[in-house]
């Protein structure tokens, strides 16, 4: 396992996530219930968690394909939980996991 990959995976999706937090209160004008926005958040960071746990590829195209992937996969456990009522949330999912699998494939 590379430390290195896993710390910034893991610190990206935590930013990440506050994005996610601040883009759904302003598309919901401040309604949602802080139950919601730390699962938008942990959705994120687990995300990160994932492409950092996960043996870094040589190809960037591959690599970003992957990061595509992984975010929807695991933004569409959050999507179906709340009955699929964010789909920007869930398929910024699939930009966020590239955005985290093209730091990390930098990073090394």
């Amino acid at each position: 396992m590379n430390r290195k990959r896993l710390i910034i995976s893991v610190l990206i999706g935590a930013i990440l996530g506050v994005v996610c937090i601040i883009g759904a209160q302003s598309r919901y004008n401040g309604e949602l219930s802080n139950l919601y926005l730390f699962s938008f958040w942990f959705n994120r960071l687990l995300l990160g968690i994932v492409i950092g746990l996960i043996m870094p590829l040589k190809d960037v195209r591959l690599a970003l394909l992957r990061g595509v992937i992984l975010g929807l996969i695991i933004s569409f456990g959050f999507y179906s939980a709340t009955d699929y009522n964010d789909l920007l949330g869930f398929l910024v999912g699939a930009v966020y996991g590239a955005v985290i699998e093209f730091i990390a494939f930098k990073i090394k």
